[in-house]
């Protein structure tokens, strides 16, 4: 284990993480996830990986949870460390992906890895693989490179419990190389990923199924044959004879116990014949009570989060109970939460999920006015909940006062809302603004209508929608080499102002008509480019846009701009980057 880690300021003028962002990104392959020729990309090498790093040993005596998912399985694994570091134990959390920086990704007891012990284990692990490497074991891509390092990480900081989200899938998946965990839990299922996964929710659970394992232990055939005399008809008497005379051992299966949520009758009878056919025993963990909380509130906002706390609590007790440790076990919604889970389910953190920030760039007189908020939904049912918690959460706000003042620190928590009277407030009104991006592979025509029409179902209506180019790329690592605005393709931004606008004239009643007929480019500001329409915009550039908005702030005195930003969790990451440093 590694010794601690120096927190001091200072920085180095040329700096060893620069250099190691840029190893990990020659790892990044240019080839789309979803090219079906590579069937699981030759899952068996991570075997070879492992035996490569000396890791088969270390994992197999890791005490993992493990979760698959389409939505909340970060938000469980999340709640899930939280409630086990509370209790006592040294956690370890792999999560995807970061928003800011890579080293999100590692937790070790809710705190980040630190940048002197990620670069040691870093260059641990890439070099190893890199010397090792041949025609039949290449370097690993970057993700299984990541989920390595994770085991490396976890393995060598001997962290009690190694909290395990699945990257993409299940089967497939790099963290699935894990073949003993304590206990499984897969969170809500939807549509996602359909380009690899499948285009129905029999396909998908199947993949998302594929962690659920099962493991052989030996016991002696004179057990056995007590256990067949048992329960078998004494027909199989002379059966049970023959094996009492034997000495040798007598394998039996046993599935890892696995968890769900609710689901749609179409998933829930494949993951149901998935586990039959393992001998898993899989159970529907229910939402938790909110009255369990003692009149506290989860520290992850919105409804749905409930739903994930029930799982991270199965998962939770299911593991103590497993281990050993049954002074904490809790598996009765009718007693009281354990102390300890409740303390992990309120004080859990997690960024870029119905996270709200006030942008610090705003004069002090003016702070508050403008505000976002975050959540990186990224499928149709996750546009739902989010625009549900983003409605609830604008109205709250609009009947509080300002925030009152200005963080004192940069601890990136989340500022919360003073209370106050509203008819003390100043006049102001308040304005909702849409800032979105998706990836390409995704539908615009399921995610935007879900979305603006789940805020009409709440009387929210945005007054703009900016479509804006996420500011990270993906064969690119680190904040040092960030694009330029110069000759950036807007052609899909174009295309998702095109579907808003039409959006906006159907639901006004009319035809859709063709947005281009009502949208200009540079039409406003022609130093800023891109398109503007009647209710939208087209930046070339997430900072472009953000200057927009505190400009809007200053020329408008008697407006608070409430600022919705999802559609990607990159995009996320790259506001959080932009108005918290």
């Amino acid at each position: 284990m590694l010794t601690g880690c120096n927190n001091g300021s200072s920085k180095p003028t040329v700096t060893p993480y620069e250099e190691a962002m840029d190893a990990l990104s020659s790892l990044i392959t240019k080839r789309s996830r979803a090219d079906k020729s590579n069937k699981g990309d030759r899952f068996d090498l991570l075997f070879d990986y492992l035996k490569i790093l000396e890791l088969e040993e270390a994992i197999s005596e890791m005490k993992i949870i493990h979760v698959a998912g389409t939505k909340g399985k970060g938000s469980t694994c999340t709640f899930t460390e939280s409630i086990l570091r509370n209790c006592g134990f040294h956690t370890g959390l792999f999560t995807s992906p970061h928003l800011i920086d890579v080293r999100e990704r590692f937790r070790l007891d809710g705190m980040d890895i630190c940048e002197e012990k990620f670069l040691a284990y870093f260059w641990w692990c890439f070099d190893r693989l890199k010397e090792k490497a041949t025609e039949d074991i290449p370097v690993p891509t970057y993700f299984r490179f990541l989920a390595l390092l994770a085991f490396k990480i976890f393995a060598a900081e001997q962290v009690d419990v190694a909290i395990l989200e699945v990257g993409l899938g299940g089967k497939f998946d790099a963290t699935n190389v894990v073949q003993k965990p304590i206990v499984c839990g897969i969170s809500s299922l939807g549509y996602d990923h359909m380009e690899i996964l499948g285009n129905t929710l029999a396909q998908i659970a199947g993949e998302k199924a594929g962690i659920f394992k099962v493991f052989f232990r030996t016991i002696p055939t004179r057990l056995l044959a007590m256990h067949l005399f048992l329960n078998l008809n004494t027909i199989c008497v002379l059966i049970i004879a023959f094996l009492r005379i034997q000495v040798f051992p007598f394998p039996i299966q046993d599935g890892i116990p696995a968890f769900t949520v609710p689901q749609p009758d179409e998933a829930m009878n494949v993951l149901v014949e998935k586990a039959s056919k393992l001998n898993v025993t899989l159970k529907v963990a229910e939402p938790l009570d909110a009255k369990l909380l003692n009149g506290l509130k989860l520290s992850l906002e919105g409804e749905h989060q409930y739903l994930n706390a029930g799982l991270a609590i199965a998962l939770s007790s299911t593991w103590l109970q497993r281990t050993g440790h049954h002074e904490f076990t809790y598996l009765e919604q009718a007693s009281p939460l354990p102390e300890q889970f409740i303390k992990g389910l309120t004080t859990a953190s997690l960024q870029g999920r119905a996270q709200k920030v006030p942008d610090q760039y705003i004069n002090a007189e003016r702070y508050g006015d403008l505000v976002f908020y975050l959540d990186g939904a990224h499928s149709p049912e996750s546009m739902e909940m989010c625009a549900k918690w983003f409605s609830l959460a604008v109205k709250e706000d609009s009947q509080k006062k300002a925030f009152n003042h200005p963080p004192q620190n940069n601890s990136g928590s989340t500022i919360e809302l003073a209370q106050g009277n509203p008819n003390e407030r100043d006049g102001k009104i308040s304005m909702q603004i849409l800032v979105f991006n998706c990836m390409s592979v995704r539908d615009p025509q399921l995610l935007l209508p879900r979305l603006m029409k789940a805020c009409a179902n709440h009387g929210v209506y945005f007054k703009k929608a900016l479509f804006v180019p996420n500011t990270s790329v993906y064969y690119k690592v680190g904040s040092h080499a960030l694009p330029t605005d110069s000759q950036v393709d807007l052609s899909w931004q174009l295309a998702l102002q095109r579907v808003w606008e039409n959006l906006i004239q159907s639901d006004k009643g009319g035809e859709a008509k063709h947005a281009d007929a009502v949208c200009e480019e540079g039409k406003d500001d022609t130093k800023m480019g891109g398109s503007t329409c009647e209710n939208s915009r087209v930046f070339p550039s997430l900072p472009l846009a953000i200057k927009w908005l505190r400009e809007s702030v200053q020329q408008n005195q008697s407006v608070r701009y409430q600022v919705l930003v999802t559609g990607s969790l990159h995009l996320v990451g790259d506001v959080l980057r932009l108005v918290k440093m």
